[in-house]
């Protein structure tokens, strides 16, 4: 159910970013389920692996980040046979602990495809830790389709993707 207040959303604020999944990661952490270590979501590190235009941020009415992702325009370690142009590949997706339960997962994800779509891009791809069947669920929810499962960096990742209409802007 999104019962959550309108949202804004801006681009490339990696600071941001870091504020949402650290607090993220340091929630689900404290709950046993590690996700990311908080060391790796720092501004610096994002920095570096990540492109700064890629950082997506929804802000609420009172002004805080609640939730974030990143678009990546290639992602050869997990789709290494993609031909360029193909799709935008989404990374870090993440809702803030003060804003979870209200549907932000689903209107994040929506977000990213709309972005995807007004790229040009026929579809939004990602890939989630096979071992994480809550993150299954929203993806398989939302309607992205199961496409394979690789081994990467001695992690076993199930691969997403959903279709987009580079026109029109919406869902296929």
């Amino acid at each position: 159910m999104n019962t959550q207040a309108p949202l804004s959303f801006t681009t490339g604020d990696v600071q941001a970013a870091s504020t949402v999944l650290t607090a993220t990661a340091t929630q689900l952490q404290a709950r046993g389920r590690t996700l990311w270590p908080p060391d790796r979501l720092t501004p610096e590190h994002l920095e570096r692996h990540y492109p700064p235009g890629g950082w997506h941020v929804a802000w609420n009415a009172p002004g805080q980040p609640v939730g974030c992702f990143c678009l990546l325009t290639s992602d050869p370690p997990f789709w290494p046979h993609d031909p360029p142009g193909e799709a935008l590949y989404l990374h870090k997706l993440a809702v803030h602990p003060s804003a979870q339960g209200q549907g932000l997962a689903h209107t994040l994800l929506q977000e990213a495809a709309r972005v995807t779509a007004l790229a040009g891009r026929p579809w939004l791809k990602l890939d989630t830790d096979a071992s994480r069947p809550a993150l299954h669920h929203l993806y398989d929810s939302f309607g992205f389709e199961r496409c394979g499962q690789r081994d990467v960096f001695g992690l076993t990742v199930i691969l997403y993707r959903l279709p987009v209409r580079a026109q029109s802007g919406g869902l296929q």
